[in-house]
């Protein structure tokens, strides 16, 4: 769950410190008071985009950051180790977010730094954000395939996978073969050049780094006179004008000295008679190299021409003797093709039917395990809706194959191929008996939407492992009895997961195990938010002023405090 949540200089929040604890949260308070602000500071933790806008007026940049404690078998340790991040299954999750007034984002898990995209990925395990956005995604019918896929995770899910690997496979043999039957008569134009190209490539006989060894051995060649003297005078230096005589000299007087000495001038004897040795060796190897050195013009201008073959080549097919034979391999392949092209079309339409026809059958084993997850979630939420007061609402998942004429032409069929499978799912719903299903973007009104979004939820959270679910205003819309349902389920729902909400609703309020008020102040000519976890009587003037406005009478008062009595034995009697 999410312990607490720091916030510095995002928007009008100056320095909040909010601790929460397992169970149901509101977020109450006057409309502009910075609610929402809250719920953005975990979007960001959770990996959403920020601005510089988001920052406090004045300010360099905005902090975030949240102490979350999860169970050993959370999802998300393994996410952790699998991007390299240190972490102990014992201790806090700690994650903590920067935005500079440059438009820069820094972000940490566990004070180790971490990309956006990373830091989404393990956001999306700890948090969950419903906002009205929410609403529109669920009108929206190609949505509608990913919910269903999101419920029946554990049957569809492997046959999906399943399924892509598949497609993968087809897909990449489809483009082999649309590109070999569209290539037109510029790719036989070519063929002649190709050809040309393969000849002039292979009779240069190229061999991968002779390029260095030559221009070595040219160096070597072209001054090889240069070498030769240098070599002798050295050689003569050393060895026969008295060089090594003279350092054997040396030893034999301090051989006949050691014996009066042999403290102080044995050490250096033994260090001149190890110098003698290896000048000697040293003499030895320039006297061998001097007889190595070659005068070999004819060689010379052998290598000269065989560079300048190799620049000629590089000039035209590549910078460098492995990419001119890469590309020597590239038109081979293509010339290839274009020579036995009926041949390889042969091939690769067999290899592609026998694909297509493992493909669809996959495709249909993840259709009929849809059509089945399609009724039990349609059954769910329609038992979850009655909890909601809309008893009388039927809920269909429609499911058909997606046909198109310009799509794969299968069993008299011509069948779209998607990376999602060949199916398209949509939500029909009849609020009232008798009347005919139609889509839900057609006949669901807000309040509805909010109800039919919170059955969903309810119904997901019981599948994923998401320690922390936030509702922004889901009971916009609704009032009466079923603003007292989306309390009484968004209660039922915390038994599972820790849930927060921002309401205007007492009845949604009242039914909370904490309440935070967010408000606004003035302070030195500065607007700020401040954020005040309410005590008994604090919650009672709360829901008082929700229920009343700005006047609050006794009746208020005691009617707020009958409805925090009533919630409790309401939450006692669900317990």
């Amino acid at each position: 769950m999410l312990e607490t949540l720091a916030i510095r200089n995002l928007a009008v929040v100056e320095a909040v410190d909010v601790y929460f604890y397992p169970g149901f949260h509101v977020l109450t308070g006057e409309t502009g008071a910075g609610k929402s602000i809250v719920i953005d500071a975990l979007g960001l933790i959770a990996g959403g985009r920020g601005s510089a806008d988001s920052i406090r007026y004045g300010c360099e940049k905005a902090e975030m950051e949240a102490l979350f404690s999860l169970p050993d078998s959370h999802p998300v340790w393994d996410t952790l180790e699998r991007l390299g991040i240190r972490a102990q299954k014992e201790e806090h999750l700690i994650i903590r977010r920067e935005l500079t007034a440059q438009g820069k984002s820094t972000s940490r898990v566990n004070g180790q730094m971490v990309n956006l995209s990373m830091l989404r990925e393990i956001g999306e395990q700890l948090v969950n954000i419903h906002g009205q956005h929410e609403h529109q995604n669920l009108l929206k019918a190609e949505r509608h395939l990913g919910l269903l896929d999101t419920y029946g995770e554990e049957i569809i899910g492997p046959l999906k996978s399943v399924y892509q690997e598949r497609y993968s496979e087809f897909a990449k043999v489809e483009k082999e073969l649309r590109e070999l039957q569209e290539s037109s008569q510029k790719g036989y134009q070519m063929l002649d050049l190709y050809r040309f190209q393969l000849e002039e490539i292979s009779a240069a006989s190229l061999k991968t780094g002779e390029d260095a060894l030559l221009s070595e051995e040219r160096v070597k060649l072209s001054h090889s006179e240069k070498m030769m003297e240098s070599v002798s005078s050295a050689y003569e230096l050393l060895y026969d004008r008295q060089g090594l005589e003279s350092i054997g000299n040396v030893i034999s007087k301090l051989e006949d000295a050691v014996r009066y000495d042999e403290k102080g001038l044995k050490p250096i004897l033994e260090q001149l008679q190890s110098s003698y040795y290896q000048l000697e060796d040293a003499a030895f190897q320039l006297r061998d190299y001097r007889e190595d050195i070659e005068f070999n013009p004819e060689r010379l201008e052998d290598i000269e021409n065989r560079l300048d073959l190799i620049s000629g080549l590089r000039r035209k097919y590549g910078d460098s003797i492995e990419q001119i034979l890469e590309y020597y391999d590239q038109i081979y392949r293509e010339t290839d093709l274009l020579e036995n092209k009926d041949e390889y079309l042969e091939k690769l339409t067999l290899k592609r039917d026998g694909l297509l026809s493992v493909l669809m059958e996959a495709a249909k084993r993840l259709s009929e395990a849809r059509q089945q997850c399609a009724g039990d979630l349609a059954g769910q939420v329609e038992g979850e809706l009655k909890d909601l007061q809309m008893e009388r609402t039927s809920l269909q998942v429609k499911l058909e194959t997606l046909e198109d004429p310009r799509g794969i032409e299968y069993q008299d069929r011509r069948i779209r191929l998607t990376r999602q499978g060949i199916d398209s799912a949509e939500f029909m719903i009849s609020p009232n008996p008798g009347e005919p299903l139609r889509p839900l973007g057609k006949i669901a009104s807000g309040g509805e939407l909010s109800r039919i979004m919170l059955a969903m939820k309810s119904i997901f959270a019981r599948h994923d492992a998401i320690p922390v679910l936030i509702f922004d205003e889901v009971d916009t819309g609704v009032s009466g009895r079923a603003a007292q349902s989306i309390a009484d389920k968004l209660y039922k729902l915390s038994s599972t997961c820790q849930v927060f909400s921002i309401t205007h609703l007492p009845q949604v309020a009242c039914m909370a195990d904490h309440q935070y008020l967010i408000r606004k102040k003035v302070e030195d000519g500065r607007t700020m938010t401040e954020v005040e976890s309410l005590s008994e009587d604090g919650r009672v003037m709360e829901l008082a002023r929700m229920l009343g406005g700005v006047e609050i009478t006794e009746k208020t008062l005691h009617h707020a405090q009958e409805m925090l009595n009533l919630a409790e034995a309401s939450k006692a009697a669900a317990s």
